[in-house]
């Protein structure tokens, strides 16, 4: 999983397509009001400068948490001195300083370029991974296609970065397929997560994905015989459990369903999955 947690809500199940794009927060209408002032405040510490590369008239904000004003205060730092920079090779160390603050403020998609300049200053695989990351966290958190596709573009490439040093790293791959899915070529997405699952069995996220993709096309037999496969190797994968349940609810397995969902409400407190698990309880009882 990455490392921003997937919230489950039973809306996002009918969404075709588009796992990548689940809210990550809920957003209230108190919430809206102080993420609009923080997101400006975000805006006017970028600076938008013409080196950042990208348009940040799309920046990612309908699924953003509020930077805080301490975290506007870092990227405002961490800007000032990657400003002042007089050498490539401080500009270049400096750029992950200020690509931390902006993924710390939930700017993946600037945190990402910032990355990749660090990454281009001093190359190796964990520098194109670390810009890998941002630029898929940002992909998840597209607003439209078009975004997705260029955030997309810009993970596969830093991925694939990754895996000319290192073919092995199956989570560079596993990313790369997700990345596919939200094209007009999905096959080939899917192509790359059945190739990691031959090389690693038990490759959770590979397993996840899979079984999220047989949701939405409804093919619930596949998704639970993927879930089942990934809750064999993780007992305490909180999603793959709920998913798990739904799957199983879904092909009218109900009573081990039922002990699924009520296993899933032990695991997390989170308060939307609560709410989820009872919305299916209902149904079922």
């Amino acid at each position: 999983m990455s490392r921003s947690q997937i919230l489950i809500v039973v809306a996002a199940i009918a969404l075709v397509a588009a796992i990548f794009f689940l809210p990550k927060v809920v957003v209230n209408k108190e919430d809206k009001g102080s993420m609009a002032q923080a997101n400006a405040a975000g805006s006017e510490a970028e600076g938008h400068s013409e080196d950042d590369g990208h348009n940040h008239a799309a920046e990612e904000t309908t699924a953003h948490m509020a930077a805080t004003p301490e975290q506007v205060m870092a990227l405002t730092t961490a800007r000032a001195k990657y400003n002042k920079a007089s050498d490539e090779q401080t500009r270049g160390r400096l750029a992950v300083e200020l690509a931390e603050a902006f993924a710390n403020a939930n700017k993946y998609d600037s945190a990402g370029y910032f990355y990749e300049v660090a990454a281009n200053a001093r190359p190796g695989e964990q520098s194109f991974k670390k810009a890998g990351n941002a630029y898929y966290e940002a992909f998840t958190f597209a607003p439209t296609q078009e975004r997705a596709n260029e955030l997309g573009g810009k993970a596969r490439s830093m991925y694939e970065r990754v895996l000319s040093n290192n073919p092995s790293d199956l989570d560079a791959k596993t990313n790369i397929a997700m990345t596919y899915i939200a094209t007009s070529n999905p096959m080939q997405g899917i192509t790359l997560l059945r190739e990691v699952i031959v090389t690693n069995p038990n490759h959770e996220k590979a397993l996840f994905n899979l079984g999220i993709l047989s949701i939405q096309s409804n093919q619930y037999d596949k998704a639970a015989e993927r879930f089942q496969k990934l809750v064999s190797v993780n007992p305490e994968h909180v999603e793959g459990t709920f998913y798990l349940a739904v799957s199983l609810a879904e092909t009218g397995q109900n009573e081990e369903a039922k002990r699924l969902f009520n296993k899933v409400k032990g695991m997390s407190n989170d308060p939307a999955l609560a709410a989820s698990v009872d919305e299916y309880l209902a149904k079922l009882n």
